[in-house]
């Protein structure tokens, strides 16, 4: 990590978050250099003008397979889009080539939760984040990240946008955390991460809709509107509480587009989902 200070007080400067200068301030991190949690990583780019003190709202986007922090934060048209909502973007990196989590071809165990909660708590110390105005998304392996982040920590974020991406198999039968805002995105043509998922080597990818199928039992989600959206077919489900479960298809295959992950924001905004705005 590179300081523009003198090492020993930038030490000290960096354990808070940010650097002073004679022209303003610099995070010790961001979006070309790594953050630091034990021995992982992330990278965060602040929305521009941000003036070092406000809290703001974060978008949590995850890589795919192969993928890095780095690589996320080079997607200027992703960190424009999070800049102009008044958001955070953050990027964390994944264990190994992808995500450590069950049912992964690389059979590594899954240490992904764990990072997540130290993450978050790294994240909210150093960077002035609102954390009831947070959404995490992701695309391919990242999606699937992000739908165990689903079933396991759902109270971590206020809502949830996996794109292209849902757990390995054998698939969860219900979820350890409360129902939550979630809007899940895939491409009809995807042979990538088919909706119906597809075997690699000894594991196979799981069905988008048991694991759609399963979470509305989870959280008692009543089927609801059917509409489009541009080229997005939706089906929109709500519960009791007026959390959202909603499923939107595209015509294409295994697609990534900034769009969605604007939209799925916008989205929650709508309903309410961010309760301090």
């Amino acid at each position: 990590m590179k300081f523009r200070l003198i090492p020993a007080l930038a030490i000290t400067l960096g354990a808070i978050g940010f650097l002073s200068t004679s022209t303003g301030f610099s995070w010790a991190c961001g979006p070309d250099t790594d953050c630091l949690v034990g021995n992982r990583t992330y990278r965060i780019s602040m929305p521009e003008g941000h003036d070092g003190k406000s809290k703001v709202g974060a978008i949590f986007f995850m890589h795919g397979w192969r993928g890095s922090a780095a690589a996320v934060m080079k997607n200027k048209q992703m960190i424009k889009m999070a800049s102009d909502l008044g958001l955070a973007l953050v990027a964390p990196k994944s264990f190994s080539d992808g995500w450590a989590i069950p049912g992964t071809p690389s059979q590594l165990e899954p240490v992904e939760i764990e990072f997540f909660d130290a993450l978050m708590k790294d994240v909210t110390t150093k960077f002035p984040i609102d954390v009831s105005r947070t959404m995490a998304s992701g695309f391919s392996g990242g999606g699937m990240m992000t739908w165990n982040l689903v079933c396991e920590r759902g109270d971590m974020f206020a809502g949830f946008a996996p794109i292209a991406g849902t757990f390995w198999e054998p698939m969860p039968q219900t979820c350890s955390s409360p129902p939550v805002n979630l809007i899940h995105v895939h491409g009809k043509k995807d042979k990538m991460v088919p909706l119906a998922g597809r075997r690699i080597a000894s594991t196979k990818q799981g069905d988008v809709s048991v694991a759609l199928e399963m979470y509305a039992a989870h959280g008692n989600y009543v089927k609801g509107r059917t509409y489009k959206d541009g080229d997005l077919e939706c089906r929109e489900q709500l519960n009791i509480d007026g959390k959202l479960l909603e499923i939107c298809l595209h015509p294409r295959g295994h697609d990534m587009r900034v769009a969605y992950v604007e939209r799925a924001w916008k989205r929650f905004k709508e309903l309410g989902v961010f309760s301090s705005e």
